[in-house]
């Protein structure tokens, strides 16, 4: 029994406008233009049966709280109240509240650059009544309140479905923290205005979280996150191909060339519509038949861009599993369906790879890739076309992971990711959005087929 979590950054603050440091302060209010997001989140989340709603206190996001849930209250008029709990209040930084970026830069070069390259030890040494002094580690608080907020939230509504509104720190510290990820890592994450989030969270909180999708901001009329000012290096475009008939059936393909169905050929039509204003300046993509048409489905509006194939891009070999059922590898190999998945990285796939070797490749070719296009006068956009399990290898690969996080990152069929590098590729990555289906359903929720690899 899973919790699905809808995360919500609030709208546009005043201070967001200002760039003024929030934090725990509350004097920040909607601009015009956060009023609007909001609204627009509920639009975008119309249709959704919430069973709880819960919400930061301060006033920025209360505000979109209110917003959102009078969207939504046109087609669902007894929507639960909101609770407002200071779990989910933004990040404690007490010594920079209500200044300029520019300033806490200015006057805490170290603890400003812990902030941005170091933030689990990014330390304040704080008076305390007594007169001493003492040191206080916000990232460190930020992700404790984090993992106690998901205790009492997850037992509160075990298998409902819960709208969560909060702020882009906090936002951070709950994904972490929800999926295993230590305080190190909040800056590998995004969280735009008024971005949606979906994670599927098993009963309890021992087991780590599905990431569904991550900083959706299409609903804003924003298909991809804006980059932040100061990037400098690529932008990677990380594409599944579409769907294919073993697909829709959940049937394991692995390296035989199945081709597009019908439905996967209209997918790529859609993420070629949805990729066609960008200016892309390079397109990659495994060999093999469904994502090579995927692609050239996309570059049709990018004539310009000749298609790079990279043999180290082909999905997984599940050698004798492959174009079988899940009721026949069973049969013929018991219990390894199941060690497959509950600890994927333990199988050797008989007479095929495991997932050791499909990292080793799949993470080599993407470093290749990203060298490639790093170093140069401008930010360059570059697509890369391939399989769910090459994608999750790369996703988890930018976060840290190994093989044993494989299921957390769900890869829809057309689905759309975001890999930022934002000083090249010897930067620490940011993954700026994940799964990004809407461009094929008009939901923010993923509805594409859970097929076999």
């Amino acid at each position: 029994m899973k919790t699905r979590v809808i995360l919500v950054r609030h709208g546009q603050s005043s201070y967001n406008q200002r760039r003024l440091i929030q934090g725990h302060c509350d004097e920040s209010t909607l601009t015009p233009e956060g009023v609007a997001q909001a609204d627009v989140v509920g639009q975008a989340l119309a249709g959704i049966p919430f069973d709880a709603i819960w919400s930061s206190p301060l006033q920025r996001a209360k505000m979109t709280t209110e917003r959102v849930l009078a969207q939504l209250r046109q087609t669902v008029p007894a929507l639960p109240e909101p609770h407002y709990t200071d779990d989910l209040k933004e990040i404690s930084l007490p010594l920079w509240e209500g200044i300029p970026f520019t300033e806490a830069e200015a006057n805490h070069p170290e603890e400003y650059r812990a902030w941005r390259q170091d933030p689990a030890n990014l330390v304040m040494t704080m008076p305390t009544p007594e007169g001493g002094r003492r040191d206080f580690y916000p990232v460190r608080a930020l992700y404790e309140q984090a993992a106690a907020g998901w205790q009492r939230l997850l037992a509160a509504h075990p298998g409902q479905t819960i709208l969560v509104v909060a702020h882009s720190a906090i936002n951070r510290a709950l994904i972490s923290t929800a999926l295993g990820l230590g305080p190190e890592r909040m800056n590998n994450l995004y969280q735009a205005n008024c971005a949606i989030n979906v994670l599927n969270v098993p009963a309890g909180v021992e087991q780590p979280a599905q990431l569904e999708s991550m900083n959706l901001t299409g609903h804003l009329e924003q298909p991809l996150p804006p980059l932040r000012t100061s990037h400098r290096g690529p932008r990677l475009l990380l594409v599944r191909h579409g769907e294919t008939e073993w697909n829709r059936q959940q049937r394991f393909q692995g390296q035989i060339d199945v081709p597009l169905n019908e439905t996967g050929r209209r997918q790529g039509q859609q993420v070629a519509q949805f990729l066609r204003a960008l200016t892309l300046d390079a397109a990659y993509s495994s060999p093999m038949a469904r994502p090579q048409e995927t692609a050239e489905l996309i570059l049709a509006h990018h004539p310009q861009l000749s298609l790079q194939l990279v043999e180290d891009l082909k999905e997984i070999s599940h050698g004798e599993w492959e174009g079988k059922y899940e009721a026949e590898i069973e049969a013929g190999y018991p219990g390894m369906l199941q060690q497959w998945q509950q600890a994927p990285d333990t199988v050797q796939m008989p007479a095929g790879e495991n997932l050791q070797q499909v990292w080793q490749r799949a993470i080599s070719a993407w470093k290749q890739i990203v060298a490639a296009h790093s170093g140069g006068d401008r930010v360059q956009t570059v697509m890369v076309v391939a399989h769910d399990a090459i994608n999750k290898a790369i996703l988890c690969h930018v976060v840290g992971w190994g093989p044993e996080a494989f299921w957390r990152f769900k890869q829809g069929n057309g689905a759309v990711s975001v890999i930022d590098y934002p000083n090249g590729v010897d930067s620490s990555p940011v993954l700026s959005a994940v799964n990004i289906t809407r461009h094929l359903s008009g939901s923010v929720l993923d509805k594409t087929a859970a097929g076999a690899l």
